[in-house]
């Protein structure tokens, strides 16, 4: 689709449907197109029409306008928030997708968003409107109906206003493309989005970039680098790991990497500690770490943003069997720290412990790890933000700003000794579980152990990565964090 900011009059742009976004204040901007029709707009008020945010009406033929549709929807009387923002934009996509239009025109009136500037709306639009296009059928025999839309304005002010508009437009629906990316490799079920199929789809995002390259290691070389921690959890399946890594030089020859790492286990059984079975389905959305680490290449490479950037992605498969890990048993993780594993659901900090110390060869000057890592973290934050923990302040403020930015939003917990103590093992250097109380952050002290000599911070993203019931689905969250984050170390 065909997604542009350029100059028209409401009133006699040629389109298929004019999407108005009318406000209730008095010196409303949409008085000519009122106008035009003859006072629609305020005789619709008068009814109880468009007197809520999101408040819809749609007509056909429109009398007084060139468009051949009118889809009016009200954006309340007061400024907006960013976050309403961004619903309003959602309201805009979902009412497009479902009419039977080719083209659209989006004319805003008096619209203001609190804190943000047109440049931010234009992005976080074009952000939306890619999102809203996202539909998952590949495992269906009938296919969804997509939009028919191919062509979609947005009123600007001036030529200038327009090439402005139109690039935030554009950042917006490529950082889109890597929330898809990662949202579909989540919604694939696990017995096509195997480890394999993963290193594949990284390989395929690097082919033909020479900055750009993939590599992916077998359970053979990642034995020979002594990841018994990360080969425990593989050890009940008959599906291979792997160990993908993603190694981007879009900066300055030299320059210091930052580094993502992803928690990719294809499927969760809880291994020996089985998990219950009302909803295991849900854990082939254990990798949606991995796929944020895709997503966020996919976005980053497209924008060519002027960075090094590494990814590092642990695949495994977490299921129960004769050769599975059992409770009680003590493995030597690849930096030589022993790892008493008292519950084997408690697989994805044993994975992602070998890959944080993997990635300390690259000498990164920021290691970010994205993990759907624990059950706690969701009873502390609900699906709202993900949890984020760090040993640097100032980084744990700057994925703070990029969450708020991009409305992708993170909230800080702390990594005390006391809860450190928690993981204290009477036959190891660490248990790989501290108890019930405070679980993400014990989780997170984990990881902690492993990432000393790092400027380093850990999201938690088990309550955003998808959405559960009806709207059951990967988020594709935390790319647009990420990319935000990236994005403005480089600016």
């Amino acid at each position: 689709m065909e997604f542009k900011a350029r100059v028209f009059d409401p009133v006699s742009v040629k389109t298929d449907c004019l999407v108005a976004v009318v406000s209730g204040k008095a010196d409303n901007a949409a008085a000519g197109l009122d106008n035009a029709t003859g006072g629609l707009i305020g005789s619709a008020r008068s009814q109880g029409e468009l007197k809520k945010f999101l408040d819809t009406l749609s007509l056909y033929a429109p009398v007084g306008l060139a468009a051949k549709r009118l889809v009016l929807i009200s954006s309340g009387d007061e400024d907006l928030t960013p976050a309403q923002f961004g619903k309003l934009a959602a309201r805009i996509i979902s009412t497009l997708a479902a009419l039977p239009v080719k083209s659209a025109a989006i004319h805003f009136a008096d619209l203001v968003v609190s804190e943000r500037d047109d440049d931010w709306a234009a992005q976080a639009l074009g952000q939306k409107i890619g999102e809203g296009l996202y539909v998952f059928d590949q495992c269906k025999s009938k296919k969804a109906d997509r939009a028919k839309l191919t062509r979609l304005d947005l009123q600007a002010s001036s030529t200038a206003a327009a090439r402005k508009l139109s690039a935030g437009i554009a950042r917006g629906m490529t950082i889109a493309e890597g929330v898809n990316a990662a949202r579909e490799l989540g919604d694939l079920p696990p017995n096509l989005c195997t480890p394999t199929h993963l290193g594949e789809t990284a390989q395929a995002l690097a082919k033909g970039n020479a900055k750009f390259s993939v590599k992916v290691l077998s359970e053979q070389q990642m034995q020979q680098l002594k990841m018994g921690s990360l080969l425990s959890v593989t050890a009940g399946s008959d599906t291979p790991a792997k160990l993908i890594v993603l190694d981007y030089k879009g900066g300055k020859k030299g320059d210091a990497p930052i580094a993502l790492v992803g928690k990719g286990v294809t499927f969760d059984s809880g291994g020996i500690s089985l998990k219950p079975g009302a909803g295991m389905d849900e854990m082939k959305y254990d990798m949606c770490g991995a796929a944020s680490v895709i997503g966020a290449f996919t976005a980053v490479v497209k924008l060519g943003l002027p960075v090094n950037l590494v990814g590092v992605i642990p695949a495994v498969e977490n299921m129960p069997s004769g050769t599975a890990t059992r409770p009680g048993d003590i493995v030597t993780s690849m930096s030589g720290q022993t790892i008493e594993i008292l519950n084997t659901d408690a697989e994805g900090r044993l994975i992602l412990c070998d890959a944080l110390t993997y990635v300390e060869r690259f000498k990164p000057k920021t290691v970010i790890d994205i993990a759907t890592l624990t059950g706690a973290c969701v009873i502390a934050l609900g699906n709202h933000a993900s949890g984020l923990f760090s040993n640097d302040d100032e980084l744990a403020a700057e994925l703070t700003a990029a969450g708020e930015q991009s409305g992708d939003r993170a909230w800080r917990l702390p990594l005390w000794e006391e809860y450190d103590k928690q993981l204290k093992s009477n036959f190891a250097d660490m248990a790989n579980v501290g108890g019930r109380n405070g679980g993400s952050i014990t989780a997170a002290c984990f990881l902690a152990r492993f990432t000393k000599e790092m400027r380093w911070a850990h999201l938690d993203i088990a309550g955003t990565a998808w959405h559960s019931g009806e709207r059951k689905g990967a988020t594709g969250r935390p790319v647009s964090l990420l990319v935000e984050y990236i994005a403005q170390q480089v600016r």
